[in-house]
């Protein structure tokens, strides 16, 4: 875990339902935040970066609707498993490894991970994986229960053997849970670390953030705060275009022409496997490292993450990469629809598109999760945003309140500009 961070450059702030700070340029964010919670059960925090400085670190609502004493309110240091904002995070680590010349994105996985060569996949490079293009977003046929997603070698040995869905690179289909694997693995293979200890030691604690690791420390477990099961709809196409129509006119009219309805059983085998809902709401997956999944953040660890990546790959002079990387790690790589979710995703290397309530910013990358969190950054506007959450939709690229929240912030950073 990290040590602190930062003071916020605003106005302290102890509204209802919301405390925090807020820089008075971006008070939008407070009344939509404010309205959110509002309208919501649960709790959530929200915290922004623009131009290397925390603006927003805002929290309310309720960790615990059913803790002894009556309902517990969130707190500046609540802690929430953010499901496949995680990815983001991995994705950081790979690239920061990149861009010290120990990973080559061209590069077969092989190079690093010998083992994964079996069943014709030695031709998979790093950016297949990245792309989720690598053919390999199965799950639910590759272990016999869910209870095998606790077992790193289990898993690793397990997609080292699988043969891809497809050719690779002549598709992509969101990986939901086995890019965390692959991803990990090739971290763990050249940094020597595991994936967890890599984040806790090359991102968070340069950073000073608390609250930023995969899988939890007993020590921080007192500060999580309890999820509401989320299971996806057994129509999981319907919230994703609803949301999705919401965004913005121009992205229901894409969506519109898309194939309905998606293919449920391919998304049941990229998301669910057997008993996948008791494992990530047990004890257990808190001891375990599922990096497409069990990220415990603060949304102002993960704000300032992409603060960094949205400054040239710098902030309050703590480098993860270079500003050249920065550039690649914006670069789209995979358009069109995906496999799995049926939407464009406008894949990046480990990243994809950023949607709000006034449309996709093109320039922006970052990654959300089932039941609602997620964290972006746009490095044209120096603008990085990360929103956590307890209570959410069951749509496996969270809900419309961050699509909401990315609108407040942008427009208050282009009034500012």
């Amino acid at each position: 875990m990290g040590h602190g961070d930062a003071a916020t450059a605003g106005t302290e702030v102890f509204d209802g339902p919301v405390s925090g700070a807020v820089h008075d340029d971006f008070d939008d964010v407070r009344s939509t935040f404010r309205k959110q919670l509002g309208r919501t059960t649960g709790g959530a925090a929200v915290a922004i970066y623009h131009r290397g400085v925390k603006v927003v670190d805002l929290w309310g609502g309720t960790r615990d609707e059913f803790a002894d004493g009556g309902p517990a309110p969130w707190q500046r240091d609540t802690l929430t498993m953010c499901f496949s904002t995680t990815k983001g995070v991995v994705s950081t680590a790979v690239h920061m490894l990149a861009d010290r010349g120990l990973i080559d994105y061209d590069e077969p996985v092989a190079t690093y991970w010998p083992e994964f060569a079996r069943n014709g996949k030695g031709r998979v490079t790093v950016a297949h994986v990245l792309t989720h293009s690598s053919g390999l977003h199965r799950i639910r046929s590759l272990v016999p229960d869910a209870s095998s997603m606790l077992d790193w070698e289990y898993m690793t040995d397990a997609l080292a053997s699988a043969a891809p869905a497809y050719e690779p690179g002549t598709k992509h289909g969101y990986h939901a849970l086995t890019y965390g694997w692959l991803a990990g693995e090739l971290v763990r293979r050249v940094s020597g670390q595991a994936v967890a200890e890599f984040v806790d030691t090359e991102i968070a604690k340069p950073l000073e953030v608390d609250g930023m690791s995969v899988g939890l420390p007993r020590s921080e477990r007192h500060r999580v705060a309890t999820l509401e099961p989320v299971s996806l709809p057994r129509s999981p196409w319907k919230p994703l275009r609803r949301i999705e129509k919401r965004v913005s006119k121009q992205m229901g009219k894409v969506v519109s022409a898309l194939p309905v309805p998606v293919n449920t059983r391919r998304l049941a085998n990229a998301l669910a496997p057997r008993g996948v809902d008791a494992v990530l709401a047990g004890p257990d997956v808190m001891d375990a490292e599922v990096p497409a999944a069990n990220g415990f953040f603060t949304a102002r660890s993960l704000a300032k993450m992409y603060g960094a990546l949205a400054g040239g790959g710098a902030i309050d002079g703590v480098r993860l990469v270079a500003p050249e990387r920065v550039d690649t790690m914006s670069e789209i790589h995979r358009r069109g629809s995906d496999l799995v979710l049926v939407m464009p995703m406008d894949w990046r290397l480990g990243y994809h598109r950023v949607f709000t309530t006034g449309g996709t910013i093109g320039t922006a990358f970052g990654h959300f999760g089932l039941g609602g969190s997620g964290a972006w950054c746009d490095p044209t506007r120096e603008l990085s945003v990360a929103y956590v959450c307890n209570r959410g939709s069951g749509t496996p690229v969270g809900d419309l309140r961050i699509a909401q929240i990315g609108a407040a912030a942008v427009r208050c950073a282009d009034r500012r500009s």
